[in-house]
């Protein structure tokens, strides 16, 4: 018998939940059956739902900090799963998520007017906590040769080169193409940060779902003096899917920009943290290995079958394999319709809820994004209606 059930469908409808209960609210169609949005429908570790009755059970639920325990936790585990040592738990910075993290980042060391680097299609979020800080975008487009994406490095270069650019928002692994990179192109990015004096701050929330052969590399690992001008964050959040209990991270190797990063998110936002996402972490990362490791076979499997099941069922819609991520693109280019037709389909005739590529960028269009972290037999739903909506 499988020590973790990735198999049972457990209702979410009626529990607050974005994905289900939202679904009609956000896409403005009701009924849609959701494939959208980063969170799995699966129960959390064992482990973690255990800390977290022990921590209720006590019954006061006061002002809290992270405890030392805590940050050994979480420094063992970047250790194992990433080669990343981290020397000193003064490194780390309590974040209330990795957005507010970005925002914060813009706020301590940008001004209105500068320019930051993304390498797009990219999260969304990343658009607008530029914009709405008043920061401009710079979109160093990835290149896509119709299977997998790559970095365009002269054109980073070109950009990096902007007197008005000053940080480098890196999507590490990169979402929604899914690419892991590697050490070799990490090496090329942070050069061309550390010749035009760019600030990186990297988006790793996605660190721990990666396929092999492919393996995470933490782009502040490389070197001292990257790690030096480097603000990574990270989090179990989407590893152990407990976004919900808003607990997350930022390592700040250098002294001086941590005192500043601290200082805005804290004095001037007076964010707290969350009792219950402290007890949850450290739970995740002392015991929570196993249990991923069967998750990755599962997602894996899915997305094989995904795979599969377009090539067989859906002319026209090609997966984008990931090398990391449970949220893949979907090139729906060959099923010739425009970002509108494609949105129209999906919702009115399949009945499905997928995000739209245009959300993560311009180059996303004829694209949409997949999330395979769900049992089995939903996903075989899913794409099940938009086969039947194609076919007819």
């Amino acid at each position: 018998m499988r020590e973790f059930d990735f198999e049972t469908v457990i209702e979410r409808r009626g529990t607050s939940c974005v994905k289900w209960d939202q679904t009609g609210e956000r896409f403005g169609v009701k009924d849609l059956f959701p494939m959208w949005v980063a969170d799995m429908d699966f129960k959390a570790p064992e482990a973690v739902i255990q800390a977290l009755r022990e921590r209720v059970e006590h019954g006061i639920y006061g002002y809290t900090f992270h405890p030392e325990s805590c940050w050994e936790a979480v420094t063992g585990w970047i250790a194992d799963r990433h080669g990343w040592k981290v020397p000193s738990a003064d490194w780390y910075a309590p974040t209330p998520g990795v957005v507010p993290a970005l925002a914060t980042t813009l706020l301590a060391f940008t001004q209105p007017g500068d320019r930051v680097i993304m390498q797009t299609p990219v999260y969304h979020p990343f658009w607008w906590v530029i914009e709405s800080n008043g920061r401009r975008v710079s979109a160093n487009s990835l290149k896509f040769d119709g299977t997998r994406y790559t970095l365009d490095l002269e054109d980073l270069e070109r950009r990096a080169s902007d007197p008005s650019a000053k940080v480098l928002f890196f999507c590490s692994p990169h979402n929604p193409s899914g690419r892991v990179w590697t050490r070799e192109e990490l090496s090329a990015v942070a050069d061309i940060c550390l010749r035009h004096d760019l600030l990186i701050v990297s988006d790793e929330i996605h660190a721990d779902i990666v396929y092999a052969p492919n393996r995470h590399i933490p782009i502040a690992s490389l070197s001292p003096e990257i790690a030096g001008r480097t603000l990574s964050c990270m989090a179990p959040s989407k590893t152990f899917n407990i976004a919900g209990l808003a607990s997350s991270y930022a390592i700040i190797p250098d002294p001086v920009m941590r005192a500043r990063f601290r200082g805005f998110l804290h004095d001037n936002l007076d964010l707290s943290v969350n009792l219950f996402g402290i007890v949850a972490m450290e739970a995740a990362y002392r015991h929570g290995g196993p249990w991923l490791d069967a998750l990755l076979e599962v997602l894996s499997g899915n997305i094989g079958f995904a795979d599969r099941f377009m090539r067989e069922s859906i002319p026209g819609m090609k997966l984008v394999k990931p090398e990391g991520t449970y949220i893949p693109f979907v090139d729906c280019r060959e099923m010739g319709m425009d970002p509108q037709g494609l949105a129209d389909f999906l919702m009115h005739k399949a009945g499905v809820a997928m995000n739209a590529g245009t959300m993560f960028g311009p180059e996303g269009a004829g694209f949409a994004r997949l999330n395979v972290a769900t049992p089995r037999v939903l996903l075989e739903e899913g794409l099940g209606r938009i086969a039947r909506a194609l076919k007819a």
